[in-house]
């Protein structure tokens, strides 16, 4: 799942995107508002951690702005223990979240999971997809009753797939969603991730729109 962080301090930034990197996140991180309001613009995301404090532009007034021309990407703000008043801000400005630091990173990875599943209606902890169950938080796979090991990369897109059901995926959007800025991609990665998790999990999992992309059309809820 690709989340954006926006903040400013060096060390805190770099323990967050590593710690959310081991809890299966691909993190872009931006130091200034102006490029949080820029990335939160291509709405690339399926969620973004935002710091108040930030450089350039404020932001809250980062979110204020793409809030404004409807971007929708779920946003959980940082604030300090005794910004009460910045929490306050920060909700009604648009925010969906908020945690205070120090930031723990297991309430942190739980509290972005929680906001991506309302942002995509999804009412209970595991994402079902016909006869397959993924759990987000325990990073687990099954077909029915069994367990199913899927790589680190096949697990994502598996994921991007069940939160975007029903809609078709070209395969630029779905490079967009599994992997963060700098990251080397082949040329037919995508298409044999899809092979493998057909083979694993059925040859009806994902279908092929020819031209367009791929989808997964069937949707349901425990």
């Amino acid at each position: 799942m690709r989340v954006l962080l926006a903040e400013d301090d060096e060390l805190l930034g770099s323990g967050l995107k590593a710690g959310l990197g081991q809890h299966g996140f691909a993190v872009d991180w931006v130091r200034d508002g102006v490029a949080a309001e820029r990335e939160l613009l291509a709405q690339q995301h399926e969620a973004a951690v935002l710091d108040l404090g930030l450089p350039r532009q404020d932001g809250l007034d980062a979110l204020a702005a793409v809030r404004a021309k409807g971007v929708r990407t779920p946003v959980l703000v940082l604030t300090a223990r005794d910004a009460i008043d910045a929490r306050i801000q920060g909700l009604d400005g648009g925010a969906d979240d908020y945690i205070v630091k120090p930031v723990d990173l297991g309430e942190l990875a739980a509290r972005l999971r929680a906001l991506v599943r309302r942002a995509h209606g999804v009412p209970t902890t595991r994402l079902m997809l016909g006869e397959v169950a993924l759990d987000p938080a325990a990073r687990q796979v099954w077909r029915g009753d069994e367990a199913v090991e899927l790589s680190t990369r096949e697990f994502d897109l598996l994921q991007v797939f069940m939160l975007h059901a029903g809609r078709v995926l070209t395969r630029e959007q779905i490079e967009q969603h599994l992997y963060k800025w700098g990251s080397e991609v082949s040329s037919n990665a995508v298409e044999v991730h899809i092979h493998n998790l057909r083979r694993k999990l059925g040859p009806e999992l994902i279908e092929t729109v020819r031209g367009v992309g791929y989808v997964a059309r069937r949707w349901t809820t425990p």
